[in-house]
């Protein structure tokens, strides 16, 4: 679930102007609940990192290069300025022991008055990223500058994780994909949020969405059900908007260990072993019993970590090949293709403990994979799904998946589907514009060596997550435009 949003915003970043946090009399939101200190706000008001005051600045810093010139295409001019503030707040890991996590608060700025005023507050959960100094209070991060053109420029307060064990978390280890954490980790951070808002002149309507893409998706998706079904009194979400996310997690796991490897498999089995490891303890003994030897020693503290995803491979710290032999036929080419791709030598994943796996339905592993699922809850509040059905990464049933569970318990009414691929869900102009960005992808001698491999390449980070932000930025527009 890696997002590799190549938008070369680092130009934001030299275009840091000064800040102007106001202050004034905005509302706090809803009142919250400081349990064990969960939520808790390190300092207050939070940090400035950058400000651009009007939606001039912001316009003209992402106009600087050609891929903000592309964002801006997609996303549409700014109504807004942004000021990015960077807090850090007191959350849980994934045993709940104490730790702390780092995010964001984008507060949008200017005169426009879809800028000032109370405003709907968007909590945005990123996708997969192995560098463990990642920010998404940082305009020159390339999926906060993504999220700043869609929704802070547009005027949503955004409110964002960086999540335990990235950043300056003191945990060492991330809770990839477990639900439980996860959700804590967004809900606190919006807490954290909330009690900065009267310090940095951000004024909460009322309106909450969540969204997220990839494992931000699975995340965003997690605390909607966690706000739902164990916080209610404390939080009322509006609508969410869930991207890409691994929903369908037993079947995703018995579609890889099947031999359907899906690109990126050997950084994201890891991250999912190590978090499930940290929670309960008994996925494996040692990670030697799990990963080959030439991969074992450090695995567990190598994701999150210093280097880049790229580096992962090149400086041989993991394989492109997570097993041996027994790639998934399936009788697609482009599925056949990918998975064989996943299959070979050097590997990840020891022979044995696939089998052990494969073998014995009440594996621990199963275990963890159906309790962190989320074919497992009913939504009261609307609820939207977007996705590429030809995703290579996080595949398209874990849309389809929990789109028929959903509908399966009487909710699919509060139910939106959406699939950049397909302009019957999305219209037309967002299709086609998709439509050709894929065909230039393709044409892009640069990107890889045949057209297919370099559609398979940006696909999930590249090519999907701005058209799945616009289609799902629209459907939050018609939720308020209906009073929902």
């Amino acid at each position: 679930m890696k997002t590799t949003y190549s938008l070369g915003l680092a130009t934001l970043a030299a275009a840091v102007l000064t800040a102007c946090s106001g202050g004034g009399d905005v509302a706090t939101g809803p009142s919250i609940d400081l349990t064990n200190g969960r939520g808790t706000l390190v300092a207050n008001p939070p940090a400035v990192l950058a400000s651009f005051p009007a939606a001039a600045d912001f316009a003209a810093a992402l106009s600087a290069s050609s891929s903000g010139r592309s964002l801006l295409a997609v996303a549409g001019a700014p109504k807004c300025g942004i000021t990015f503030h960077y807090m850090e707040y007191n959350t849980v890991g994934g045993q709940n022991e104490a730790t702390n996590a780092t995010g964001g608060i984008m507060v949008p700025t200017g005169t426009d008055a879809a800028c000032s005023g109370p405003r709907p507050v968007l909590l945005y959960s990123h996708g997969t990223t192995v560098e463990k100094g990642f920010n998404m209070a940082s305009p020159s991060t390339s999926e906060a500058g993504l999220v700043a053109a869609m929704y802070a420029a547009q005027g949503w307060i955004v409110v964002t994780s960086n999540y335990a064990g990235y950043d300056a978390s003191r945990l060492s280890y991330h809770p990839y994909l477990n639900g439980e954490q996860q959700s804590n980790d967004m809900i606190d951070a919006l807490r954290a949020a909330r009690k900065a808002f009267p310090k940095i002149g951000a004024s909460d309507s009322g309106k909450l969405f969540l969204s997220g893409y990839s494992q931000g998706g699975y995340v965003s998706m997690a605390t909607h059900k966690a706000m739902q079904n164990n916080y209610a009194s404390e939080f009322k979400v509006t609508a969410s908007g869930n991207m890409s996310g691994p929903y369908s997690l037993v079947k995703t796991f018995q579609t890889v260990f099947a031999g359907g490897v899906n690109a990126g498999g050997t950084v994201f089995t890891p991250m999912i072993l190590t978090s499930w490891q940290k929670a309960y303890g008994n996925i494996y003994t040692s990670p030697s019993d799990v990963y080959e030897a030439a991969y074992a020693t450090g695995i567990e503290t190598l994701l999150p970590g210093t280097l880049t995803f790229n580096q992962l491979f090149t400086t041989g710290k993991l394989p492109t090949k997570l097993f041996a032999s027994g790639a998934l036929v399936t009788g697609d080419p482009s599925l056949d293709a990918l998975f064989a791709s996943g299959v070979g030598t050097p590997n990840l994943i020891k022979q044995s403990w696939r089998q052990s796996v494969l073998g014995n339905p009440a594996h621990p592993a199963w275990v963890a994979a159906a309790k962190n699922d989320l074919l497992s809850w009913t939504p009261t509040r609307p609820v939207a799904m977007c996705m590429g059905a030809q995703d290579p990464t996080v595949f398209a049933t874990n849309t389809s998946d929990m789109a028929t569970y959903i509908a399966s318990k009487g909710a699919g009414s509060l139910m939106t589907v959406m699939n950049v691929e397909d302009s019957a869900t999305v219209g037309p102009t967002l299709a086609g514009a998709f439509a050709a960005a894929k065909a230039a992808t393709a044409a892009d001698p640069s990107a890889g060596a045949t057209p297919a491999e370099r559609v398979v390449g940006a696909y999930h980070g590249g090519l999907v997550p701005p058209f799945c932000n616009v289609a799902v930025r629209t459907y939050f527009q018609g939720v308020l435009a209906a009073g929902l």
